[in-house]
């Protein structure tokens, strides 16, 4: 347990809570092209949805003065088990940090993120991360 967030948790630790609590979300927190070229997560086996809200905004990067105010404006409630992933989990940790803040009692950082981390030759996608966890996901 960290002083400022709920955690980091493993990928495929992240699923397992996805799929025994019904109540837990997942928040993607990247950029709208991270979405559409990279891909997202597939909670469709689960009969949940992923939950878009960027914590930066493309392509400036500035952070997103509304994050919190979306999260709560989607529906997500401050009990609620909240997974927040980015592309490798620094983004998400900022997030998960943000919205405990803000009273969200259960806010873990998906480690690795998406993509995970660089490898040897500075490529993502072989090291950590949801993919390399092999867990569902499609690119839209």
């Amino acid at each position: 347990m960290n002083d400022t967030y709920a955690g980091d948790i493993a990928p495929r630790a992240a699923w397992d809570i996805l799929e025994r609590d019904p109540r837990a979300v997942l928040i993607d927190v990247r950029t709208v092209p991270e979405w559409l070229y990279v891909g997202l997560p597939d909670l469709s086996s689960l009969g949940k949805r992923t939950y878009r809200i960027c914590w930066q905004d493309y392509p400036a990067m500035n952070l997103n003065p509304h994050f919190v105010r979306e999260v709560e404006e989607s529906g997500i409630s401050a009990d609620q088990p909240v997974l927040l992933l980015c592309r490798s989990g620094v983004r998400s940790r900022h997030a998960a940090v943000a919205l405990t803040a803000h009273g969200f009692a259960h806010c873990y950082n998906v480690a690795g993120g998406f993509e995970g981390n660089h490898d040897d030759q500075r490529h993502r996608g072989s090291h950590d991360g949801w993919k390399v966890a092999d867990l569902p996901w499609r690119q839209d």
